[in-house]
């Protein structure tokens, strides 16, 4: 497999939001054949993952649309990443779907792009006509409610004040460049409209689950809970015993690539 074709293409760019609330998303769109691939990066990463790459590549081999994009204050898009919240990102999520995906699509998303995942699924399901439909969802140590569950009720006591008081909190990073990045009131207060754990979750379409067992970030108590959410038929949970939260190894970038062929 190659990744040559995933980056030598620069991005377009749409406008997503009104007044000052307006930030430019970067987008890059592979022409193919269906079912489209649509994928949706993580909290604090970019369309130039491994993963992200790795998706492209396969779908250049096969012939696949692929869409790709950067939230905003992430990767090449315009806007602070101190200013993302849940229903910000998810926003720009049905902006770029609705602009640029036609027919079935397999939506991949990958930790917070898990819970984009399952909110997008469930905005589309909302919509009079659609352009674009769900053949399923492939989500990758899938990460819903994280703001509430994997981050506030897990911090300490002396965390949520500094939050509470100040508005943000600089949280130590063992990935990427290892600098802190911000966790807003904003992103915890305005994350609680969009949590989907508390009911049974409709997608209305397969769904595979890819978990590692050796998950710091997100347990995979955590997947199981959501398997748990969804619709028994089609719902399949795949446990990685030794595999970590990224999930981009050779062997883990295979199974998310057999996920995605399996659904079509």
């Amino acid at each position: 497999m190659t990744n040559s074709a995933a980056i030598d293409r620069e991005p377009g760019f749409i406008e997503v939001g009104e007044g000052a609330g307006r930030r430019r998303i970067a987008v890059r769109a592979r022409a193919g054949g269906g079912p489209g691939l649509f994928w949706l990066g993580g909290f604090n990463s970019d369309m130039k993952g491994t993963k992200a790459l790795a998706l492209d590549g396969w779908a250049a081999e096969q012939g696949r649309a692929c869409i790709r994009f950067d939230y905003s204050g992430h990767g090449e898009s315009g806007g602070a990443f101190i200013d993302g919240t849940i229903g910000r990102w998810l926003e720009e999520s049905v902006a770029v779907f609705e602009q640029f995906c036609r027919g079935p699509q397999v939506v991949i998303g990958s930790s917070m792009g898990g819970w984009m995942a399952l909110l997008l699924a469930r905005a589309i399901a909302g919509r009079n006509a659609a352009d674009a439909t769900l053949a399923g969802l492939v989500l990758i140590a899938p990460a819903p409610d994280f703001t509430e569950q994997l981050m506030w009720n897990g911090f300490s006591d002396e965390v949520r004040e500094q939050i509470r008081s100040e508005g943000v909190w600089m949280r130590p990073s063992e990935y990427g460049d290892g600098a802190p990045y911000p966790i807003t009131r904003a992103l915890i207060e305005e994350g609680r409209n969009h949590l989907l754990l508390g009911s049974a979750i409709n997608v209305g379409c397969p769904v595979r689950i890819l978990q590692g067992a050796q998950d710091p970030d997100v347990p995979w108590q955590h997947a199981f809970a959501l398997a748990h959410r969804l619709p028994a038929e089609d719902v399949v949970l795949t446990m990685i015993q030794d595999g970590d939260h990224r999930l981009s190894r050779p062997q883990d970038i295979a199974r998310m690539l057999a996920a995605v062929a399996e659904i079509g």
